[in-house]
């Protein structure tokens, strides 16, 4: 993949700082649990799996910001990192489910020292990260086929790598299918108010080597009239499991 937004190296966490995009590319450090807080509040990390990777690293960064004299107050240090992570973004459903996540893995055994729980939540981490980019390959490798030679492909908001923590979810069926070699266009809404799909979607897919335009929000309507458009795919903040979705504002319609 052409970018990742968040890596974990040699115990540091670093991130592409997205507020910059598409003018700059910034990999910045967060060696605190209240960065790793400001960085998901203020949209420097975002796209749930992102937010919720990056929650989860964001309490190994706690501890080891502070790094506790004793198991007891590791315990107590995790979980407030834990419950102060969980203010960033009270509408993230990955960041609840990261967070408990690293909640049970810490309550799971009893740890004889800090570096046994700071080592346990660590992997924890490392888990949920690995995990998601399975599930972009994943998600790429069933989906390629639904995009043929020729087809006008639109998409809403910004569902790739920037999201997640590989090809994206959206994104990875484009990006596998051009791997593939089919060759195809991508029409990427521009998403107000934040221009996710202006500022972020038309830069992982300039990345790649997709071919794209970037339309105005109103477009889409008159590229469907015109017969432009063979597949619209686009993320889900939320599948339930009758199928229902949740998603940006303005997939509704499309």
């Amino acid at each position: 993949m052409g970018v990742e937004t968040l890596t974990w190296q040699d115990g540091r966490l670093f991130i592409i700082d997205q507020t910059l995009l598409p003018e700059e590319c910034v990999n910045i450090p967060l060696e605190t649990v209240e960065s790793v807080w400001e960085a998901i509040k203020s949209l420097r990390v975002r796209g749930a799996p992102a937010i919720g990777i990056c929650a989860a690293y964001g309490v190994v960064v706690g501890l080891k910001e502070r790094w506790p004299a004793s198991v007891s107050e590791a315990r107590r240090a995790a979980e407030a990192s834990i419950e102060y992570l969980g203010t960033s973004r009270p509408t993230a459903v990955n960041l609840f489910w990261a967070l408990k996540r690293m909640r049970g893995a810490m309550n799971a055994e009893d740890f004889k020292s800090v570096e046994d729980i700071v080592r346990v939540l660590e992997a924890e981490a490392i888990a949920i990260h690995e995990e998601d980019r399975r599930l972009c390959r994943a998600i790429g490798a069933h989906g390629a086929d639904l995009i043929r030679d020729g087809d006008g492909v639109l998409t809403h908001c910004n569902a790739g790598g920037l999201a997640t923590a590989d090809y994206g979810t959206a994104l990875a069926v484009m990006f596998t299918a051009h791997e593939q070699g089919r060759r195809f266009r991508v029409f990427a809404d521009e998403t107000r108010p934040l221009l996710q799909g202006a500022r972020l979607t038309a830069w992982e897919l300039a990345q790649e080597g997709v071919p794209y335009a970037v339309i105005a929000d109103t477009v889409a309507g008159s590229l469907f009239q015109r017969k432009q458009i063979d597949c619209v795919i686009v993320g889900a903040d939320r599948i339930a499991a009758n199928g229902d979705t949740a998603n940006k504002i303005g997939t509704y319609m499309l």
